[in-house]
């Protein structure tokens, strides 16, 4: 659909701003087929439902159609609901796959905020320092 054609919910509650929205304009910009898979939700009057900072990044993109789907047939506080449902994050995230399957830096330019290892120092970490496991073993009354 023209990407003109598509209204913006003004009763949107969610937003994305700063480093984050620039991570999404860039993650459309280098994957735009991800929007087939995920398309923008709106309904029979062209207003968003689901994806609003989505068409926000497309247009920022550049982008001048884009892939929706049409929510036909709910009411009013069906739609409410499913703009709040849409941005409601249920899972959690297992970190040890995150960590042992994916870069770092992979996930941080796909939009998630994770650890960055040149930020750690591993060295200082894994030191023993028999000083402090003295000081450590001391009782105090």
């Amino acid at each position: 659909m023209n990407i003109n054609q598509i209204k913006t919910n003004t009763n949107n509650p969610r937003i994305i701003k700063g480093d984050k929205f620039t991570k999404l304009v860039q993650s459309i910009k280098d994957f735009p087929e991800m929007l087939k898979l995920r398309p923008i939700v709106i309904d029979e009057d062209n207003v968003v439902l689901g994806g609003n900072m989505r068409l926000r990044a497309c247009k920022e993109a550049g982008l001048t159609d884009v892939p929706v789907k049409i929510a036909k047939g709910l009411t009013e506080d069906q739609k409410r609901e499913f703009i709040v449902k849409d941005n409601v994050g249920f899972g959690e995230w297992d970190w040890d796959i995150l960590a042992n399957e994916f870069e770092n830096s992979d996930l941080n330019e796909w939009g998630l905020d994770v650890w960055d290892t040149k930020d750690i120092d591993l060295d200082d970490f894994f030191t023993d320092d028999i000083e402090d496991k003295e000081d450590t073993n001391k009782i105090i009354l």
